[in-house]
């Protein structure tokens, strides 16, 4: 049996040979319509039984609303087997999209009509509403947070603050009332997809405090399929969407003021930072070094573990792009 050290040393040299073998995007034809996204390409196919769609993962990274121009080896298989993880562990809450995995970067999905709201979930003040309390308010999206709170500190309970779906540029938040005026959903509708959120959340606390990390804050997109019902869609749980921190050291850190030890993609963010560039007009957006790209993969993986509690076994494949065509072909002619 290999030693804990010498698995990570096999798996830092599959990272490092994989580095010209990412996914930046694919473009496959029969596969039906294209829809490019910052992380997925997304086909619509027809198919006997109605429209499907196909969402491939690929290994693109963003921050600051832009796509880096380098991507990350395996994080479309990290980030697609993570949402497959907890779509099959959270279904006894909300239907979900999810139909089949025919490869590590593929889901087929029922085609739904999105919500255009997010359903972000807060269990600690961090992120963007830290930022907004340390500016003096104390609401995020009409939902009133307490004096005396430090970032990181526990929430008294988990509140939902949601967001507007934004076509380009950051998404905003807005309150229920804003939501039900401007016609996005009914009263009845949020509710009940609220309720969801905050359940959903609470399975992912359970789940991660099994595995030693908090669940911080996450969000959920939600859908209505062709009979009308609602389905969880997108993704669920993973590092793109969600933000964990360690249990172990929290209270020590927060009592201290120290930053928390966290799993999410917060320290890609970090990283551009220092190198000047903030998502800013003007600002030029940098490479990303090879020796930082394989750090970053190393992130996700270790992420990916922690939360699963499953060993990562990378499909190195030398032409990803052609494997992942070759599963959609044979998935949609069967």
């Amino acid at each position: 049996m290999m030693s804990e050290s010498t698995l990570r040393r096999s798996l830092e040299e599959a990272i490092r040979h994989q580095l010209d073998s990412t996914i930046g995007e694919t473009n496959f034809t029969g596969a039906g319509e294209l829809y490019r996204g910052k992380v997925r390409d997304v086909y619509r196919a027809s198919t006997a039984s109605g429209d499907a769609l196909c969402l491939v993962t690929t290994d693109r990274i963003s921050a600051f609303d832009h796509i880096l121009r380098q991507q990350i080896p395996f994080k479309g298989q990290l980030l697609n087997r993570t949402a497959s993880f907890f779509f099959e562990r959270t279904k006894d809450i909300a239907p979900n999209h999810l139909v089949a995995v025919p490869d590590p970067n593929v889901t087929m999905a029922v085609s739904c009509t999105p919500v255009p709201v997010e359903f972000v979930v807060r269990g600690y003040l961090a992120g963007h509403a830290w930022r907004e309390y340390r500016a003096g308010r104390r609401s995020v999206s009409g939902v009133a947070l307490p004096d005396g709170l430090k970032e990181s500190s526990r929430l008294p309970r988990p509140v939902l603050t949601p967001a507007t779906k934004a076509e380009t540029g950051h998404d905003e938040d807005i309150s229920r009332e804003e939501i039900v005026a401007r016609g996005l959903l009914t009263r009845d509708a949020f509710d009940e997809l609220e309720n969801i959120a905050l359940a959903l959340f609470a399975r992912g606390t359970e789940m991660s405090e099994a595995r030693g990390l908090l669940l911080v804050d996450t969000k959920y997109e939600f859908g209505r399929a062709p009979d009308g019902a609602f389905l969880l869609i997108d993704e669920v749980h993973t590092p793109d969407s969600s933000r964990y921190y360690y249990t172990d050291g929290y209270e020590e850190r927060l009592r201290s003021g120290l930053p928390q030890k966290q799993l999410s993609k917060e320290f890609v963010r970090e990283w551009l930072m220092e190198q000047g560039f903030r998502g800013k007009p003007g600002q030029d957006l940098p490479d990303l070094p090879d020796d930082f790209r394989v750090q970053v993969a190393a992130r996700y993986i270790e992420l990916y573990e922690a939360v699963t509690g499953l060993a990562f076994e990378p499909d190195t494949h030398p032409d990803p792009v052609e494997r992942i065509r070759q599963a959609v072909t044979s998935y949609l002619a069967s």
